[in-house]
């Protein structure tokens, strides 16, 4: 029988990034783990027989000493994707014109370096707006992939911030982190935004039917601090409800989900961030077993024009910027 599609991404952020958004100041001499990262999942991938697509951030890029990593992920033949250049997951509180460069400042560094000109964004943190998505449009873009449809974004972003070491300002700044509360009820299945000329394409990252709750590496990997069974369990259940509802799932992961404790020392306040790297290579063996069994596993583009060329996509109304701009 054949089998439904998924597509595989990865959010390349990167340690700075990590240290950014949780107000850590060391994040401003952007130090990276890509080094020791980059080898290690294109070794997984290959091990696998797997192509994805990589979301790379403008600012990597741009830092010299990241080019022979970043090339290394476009001569494996994996895609490039947008993830804007600053990774400020606040981003969906900028004007028109300052949105527009930030994407387009990404995307010139990201074809300088790799080759490759990236088809597809997904907004740091899961923004979004209607001016992103009319940058994206100006690019040329085929797709958009920001939307997570999940309540949980809003309690994702309380968990992420307490403890931090934010002033009230920059909590204020980062009110938009991991999407809003509105998120939840937008479709599981891909769809096209409405724009000022035509639309776009956008694929939202697969969240468990019915349930709507967050299934990808990084939440299979918190729960197997408590129960490495019931963290298997969970991410089964997800993707036999994709397949039970028809559900073309499009699977996140990030650099996080592989490196251990003894990687990153300094992410320790992030969840399964103490965890050892064997144990989570363990159970990203068992999702990638798992997840290549029942479905045709393909990089976000080829997705992309599958879905496109499928048709019968719902048109909706992006949703207003109003009380999302900076003061």
């Amino acid at each position: 029988m054949k089998r439904p599609v998924a597509s595989l991404s990865l959010d390349l952020d990167n340690l700075w990034s990590y240290l950014k958004t949780h107000g850590e100041p060391e994040w401003k001499t952007h130090p990276t783990y890509l080094p020791v990262f980059v080898p290690l999942i294109l070794s997984w991938l290959k091990r696998h027989h797997q192509k994805i697509t990589f979301f790379v951030v403008g600012q990597d890029a741009a830092q010299p000493e990241n080019a022979e990593f970043l090339s290394r992920l476009a001569e494996a033949g994996h895609e490039i994707g947008n993830h804007s250049f600053h990774h400020e997951p606040w981003m969906q509180g900028s004007g028109e014109e300052e949105v527009l460069e930030e994407l387009s400042r990404a995307h010139r560094e990201i074809v300088r370096v790799t080759g490759q000109a990236p088809l597809g964004f997904r907004g740091p943190g899961f923004a979004h707006s209607r001016s992103m998505l009319g940058a994206l449009q100006q690019l040329g873009y085929q797709y958009d992939a920001s939307i997570l449809p999940s309540i949980l974004g809003p309690l994702a972003r309380l968990y992420y911030l307490w403890g931090s070491r934010m002033n009230r300002s920059e909590r204020e700044t980062r009110k938009g982190l991991f999407g809003r509360f509105s998120d939840g009820f937008l479709p599981l299945r891909p769809f096209l935004w409405k724009l000022t000329e035509g639309s776009l394409l956008e694929i939202p990252v697969s969240t468990i039917p019915v349930f709507r709750t967050p299934f990808h590496l990084s939440y299979v990997l918190w729960l197997s601090r408590y129960s490495r069974g019931l963290a298997i369990f969970y991410l089964k259940l997800g993707l036999w409800m994709c397949r039970m509802t028809g559900v073309e799932p499009s699977y996140l992961l990030h650099p996080l989900d592989f490196l251990g404790r003894e990687d990153a020392p300094q992410l320790a306040f992030f969840p399964g961030m103490d965890l050892p790297r064997a144990r989570k290579l363990e159970l990203a063996d068992i999702f990638m077993v798992t997840l290549k069994k029942h479905f045709e596993v393909v990089p976000m583009s080829e997705h992309a024009r599958r879905i496109v060329a499928a048709g019968r996509l719902r048109l909706l109304e992006p949703p207003s910027d109003a009380g999302l701009r900076r003061a």
